[in-house]
């Protein structure tokens, strides 16, 4: 060993004396050796070069920055990782490690169209818990085909392509040049070569990285952020730890969230410790919840030519308590994100959805506490029952009864099911039933119609969002001149989905009125998320120009820009509370930014529960200062918008915006997450009832004793 450290000793210093007095020799030796191991590894460097380009195209591609082209530490690190895949070739028999390569580039390269498809519909980079999801593609198939998958997605298949096309024309050389003598390194002296390469460039990644960094690598929440720092291929090697995480809740991370869970709670009370006038208002009334599919409160502002996209959308809010600055807060879940937030006041966990990994955890929900005072408890959504796990998930929440797709008449389809008008006659007949029991009930109506991909174009009614305009013509006649505007767009028939799903909700109200349902009830409204199509399909809405069918220049005085800030601003979806009595005295507009996660506790408020696990807040009771957190780890607050992918933030009002104000809110929203994300994966809920049931039952033996 000490020989071996001699010599190891002995040349370096050739080596740096060569370095030094004949630098330009020494140049020219490296490069020999470059070109040689080029020569002698042609497949192996393809096979580098191929993949790592293939993720920073990715990379541009989806989060659009140029200068991330140029950040060396994911690049780095998708070479570190590339390398060490790669290396292990080496272990192979000569004529398969060709096989090994092209196995593994496919695999990369799979998951470079994977996510360059997803960023382009959920704006967020896909998990290994989502192939648990896959089998509720087949339902929105279409979907997929139309709005998810582009033709730039296909653009990194180069790469497989790439190494075939070398592999071929190498081995008819070889063929020519098989009597050739060459020095071959042994295989494993070739693993050690490149696997040691990799560490370097893993090392020198290591150099870039600081707290912020590793503390976001380790929460998972902000994947962009985490592609952006890491490169694709770490981020998906960390998604994969954090994927299986469930199966090892026992093993690995549960004293750190039991402490993260008790210093959060430690100070929550086990009772409400305000009030203020909505306090008990609504308690024994009867609750129908109507999920709104893809609403958007933007909606209820627009009108083609006159005629106003959402009447009976606006009815609802001009005559009941309106939250005008309402969000979703969904992850890769979508609805049932949204279904589980708005039940428990939780987030969506870091990975998965609590529909499909966590189903069988205890929660605290507003079909249980209701439960608590009598109510009996439903939901109605006319899809197949094990659609997003709801049919297990929903008993979970405490459900009574799931109406689903069997018990439903599937007399007109629209998109992906039965028609919301259907749905909606057919459920006030299930209602009528539920009410003839003679107890308080608690249910929700989830609508199906106005999903992507929004392509049923003829069975939504007439509703034209082209532009008409009567023109006098020179002899003096009237002409009227129509502009397509967003007639044909994804975003045009989107509206027309719309129309189509305010024309439903309107005729549902109207039945339940004629029957006598709205007596003693509240109608909760709420939109599940945006519709979720791209922000060049809203510069269009705001900056079209009728005389170029096309957009206004920058410079026009009418253009209205509107850039990533505009868009996540615009993502806002209406909350509606309705009631007769909200008709005659109650009718407000609320103008305090909320979330999903404040809803469970603002209706707690109103029908006398409470829930000590929730995580949102009353919005009567917090006043101006609340911040909706986004499973991303962005926030908004009344006066910022923060991106926490690029550490930068959007003032909302004319106020001074202090560092320590941007910390405090940092703070919170990793904070909020961690807490739910624990409670969520662990079953903390569950654990911290029996400990306390635990400790109550010693108590009352010692005291028994005594």
């Amino acid at each position: 060993m000490k020989k071996k450290f001699k010599k190891w000793v002995k040349n370096i210093k050739n080596e740096c004396n060569l370095i030094i007095h004949h630098p330009v020799e020494y140049g020219t030796m490296v490069l020999t050796c470059i070109r040689e191991y080029i020569k002698n590894n042609v497949i192996f460097f393809t096979y580098v070069v191929a993949c790592t380009f293939n993720a920073l195209l990715l990379r541009y591609f989806t989060i659009h920055t140029f200068e991330n082209l140029f950040d060396y530490a994911p690049l780095f690190m998708d070479l570190a990782l590339v390398i060490l895949f790669g290396s292990f070739c080496y272990l192979f028999k000569k004529k398969n490690r060709f096989y090994y390569l092209f196995a593994v580039t496919i695999l990369l390269t799979a998951i470079c169209i994977i996510n360059s498809s997803y960023y382009g519909f959920y704006n967020s980079f896909t998990s290994v818990s989502f192939l648990s999801m896959t089998v509720y593609i087949g339902d929105v198939g279409n979907a997929v085909v139309k709005q998810v998958i582009h033709p730039q997605d296909w653009i990194y298949l180069w790469a497989p392509f790439m190494l075939l096309l070398e592999y071929i024309i190498l081995k008819k050389k070889r063929l020519l040049a098989a009597k050739e003598s060459e020095i071959e390194i042994r295989n494993k002296t070739k693993f050690k070569h490149a696997f040691g390469t990799a560490l370097v460039f893993a090392l020198i990644f290591c150099f870039s990285l600081n707290d912020t960094k590793i503390g976001r690598f380790s929460n998972q929440w902000n994947r962009e952020y985490i592609v952006m720092s890491y490169g694709i291929y770490m981020y998906h090697v960390n998604d994969l730890v954090q994927s299986i995480e469930p199966q090892i809740t026992s093993l690995f991370g549960y004293d750190n969230a039991m402490r993260v869970f008790n210093e959060y709670y430690e100070d929550v009370p086990d009772t409400p410790t305000t009030s203020n006038q909505y306090t008990n208002i609504f308690k024994g009334k009867n609750v129908i919840a109507i999920h709104a599919e893809s609403m958007q409160t933007n909606n209820m502002s627009l009108s083609f030519n006159g005629e106003t996209l959402t009447p009976n959308l606006n009815k609802l809010a001009e005559e009941g308590i309106f939250f005008n600055n309402f969000y979703s807060q969904v992850s890769v879940g979508t609805s049932s994100d949204t279904e589980f937030t708005y039940n428990t006041s939780l987030m969506p966990t870091n990975s998965g959805t609590a529909f499909v990994s966590y189903f069988n955890r205890t929660y605290v929900s507003i079909p249980k506490l209701l439960k608590e005072q009598g109510y009996y408890t439903f939901s109605m959504h006319a899809n197949k029952g094990n659609y997003w796990n709801r049919d297990l998930m929903h008993q979970s929440l405490g459900y009574d009864h799931f109406y689903s797709k069997e018990e439903y008449e599937i007399d007109e389809v629209i998109g992906l099911g039965l028609s919301d008008k259907s749905f909606f006659r057919q459920s006030v007949q299930k209602l009528k039933d539920i009410q003839a029991q003679g107890r308080p009930y608690y249910g929700v109506v989830i609508m199906l119609s106005n999903h992507t991909p929004f392509d049923d174009v003829d069975k939504y009614g007439e509703y034209d969002v082209d532009i008409k305009e009567e023109v006098v013509q020179e002899d003096g006649t009237v002409e009227t001149v129509s502009y397509p505007y967003m007639e044909g767009t994804l975003l045009g028939n989107y509206f027309k989905s719309v129309h189509y799903a305010d024309e439903a909700l309107g005729e549902f109200m109207e039945e339940l009125e004629a029957e006598g349902l709205l007596e003693n009830t509240v109608i909760v409204l709420y939109g599940d998320h945006d519709a979720r199509l791209g922000i060049d399909e809203y510069r269009r809405l705001y900056n079209y120009d009728k005389e170029t069918n096309g957009l206004l220049d920058p410079s026009d005085p009418e253009y209205v820009p509107f850039d990533y800030y505009q868009y996540e601003l615009n993502r806002k979806v209406p909350l509606i509370i309705w009631s007769k009595e909200t008709k005659e005295n109650l009718h407000t507009v609320v103008d305090t930014p909320m979330g999903m996660i404040d809803v469970m506790p603002t209706l707690g408020n109103m029908f006398g529960f409470y829930n000590k696990y929730q995580l949102g807040h009353d919005i009567f009771s917090v006043g101006d200062d609340n911040i909706i957190v986004f499973p991303n780890g962005n926030w908004l607050s009344n006066y910022v918008y923060y991106n926490s992918q690029k550490n930068e933030y959007l003032p909302l009002k004319d106020k001074a915006i202090s560092e320590d104000y941007i910390e405090k809110g940092n703070n919170y929203t990793n904070r909020l997450l961690e807490v739910s994300n624990s409670l969520i994966v662990f079953d903390l809920i569950k654990r911290n009832e029996e400990l306390k049931n635990t400790n109550n039952y010693y108590i009352d033996e010692r005291n028994v004793n005594q």
